[in-house]
């Protein structure tokens, strides 16, 4: 029997309560950092929400695919797949810096399509279905009209992970907006979503980190891609493109990848 987008959704928001509560406890103790081998960090908090989370989604929807950062791929070639990033801003929770939370996102078809951000320190929750709706804490939101970019308010969470080729790209768009705001992680694609901000240029991340952002800035009326304006899927390479504005979006595209 198929099931629909609001069931979905909803299921979606309750992983994303169940991974809050865990977090929230976790907050209060300092807990074991690792290094992976790409030098990103990880803890056992983690594990436990994603181990937690696949709990979840087994129990209530065997037939669907899971990715999650720390274990992995299952199912993949599954028409439902959730994506999972249990702690977004791993660093940021480790330092107390308030930007760190759960992604949620269910692909379709190996493209987003329902998203889920969520931010225990800041009580946040950004909630976003592709070409359907967008909320914050239960309010609607859109992004903003920005054609210009010398208007742009421009997002990037770390220009130290740009290879020396596309940290030029970047250059190119820094030059043009109006100003650059850094280390925000995914919490800047939920301000983007509600129109805060109008551009957000990023490298190195993983289909876990963009899923749900793109399913919640779709959503709102914007569009997230690769910097060649492609869809984001699971083979994506990293390099994505989130704006408010469709045309900022085309226009950035250019300085991005130029001729």
């Amino acid at each position: 029997m198929r099931v629909g987008t609001d069931t979905l959704t909803a299921f979606a928001v309750r992983l994303a309560a169940e991974s809050r509560r865990m977090l929230a406890a976790a907050a209060l103790t300092v807990t074991a950092v690792e290094a992976k081998a790409d030098r990103s960090l990880v803890t056992e908090v983690d594990r436990a929400i994603e181990v937690r989370l696949r709990e979840l989604i087994a129990d209530e929807f065997p037939g669907h695919g899971v990715l999650g950062e720390e274990y992995g791929p299952c199912d993949l070639d599954a028409d439902l797949v959730w994506v999972l990033d249990p702690v977004d801003g791993t660093a940021a929770f480790i330092a107390g810096i308030p930007v760190y939370g759960t992604l949620v996102a269910l692909a379709r078809g190996g493209r987003p399509w329902i998203g889920v951000l969520d931010y225990p320190a800041t009580d946040d929750r950004w909630v976003g279905v592709v070409d359907g709706f967008a909320s914050r804490n239960g309010s609607p939101v859109r992004t903003r009209r920005c054609p210009d970019p010398g208007e742009a308010l421009l997002t990037c969470s770390n220009p130290d992970f740009f290879p020396p080729a596309e940290r030029q790209a970047l250059d190119r768009v820094r030059d043009r907006v109006r100003y650059t705001l850094y280390g925000a992680s995914s919490y800047a694609f939920g301000l983007l979503a509600g129109g805060r901000t109008d551009l957000s240029v990023d490298c190195g991340l993983k289909p876990y980190d963009v899923f749900a952002p793109a399913a919640v800035i779709g959503g709102a009326g914007g569009l997230m891609t690769d910097w060649a304006g492609a869809d984001l899927g699971f083979d994506s390479r990293g390099a994505v493109l989130a704006a408010g504005d469709r045309s900022l979006h085309t226009l950035t595209r250019s300085l991005l990848t130029p001729p």
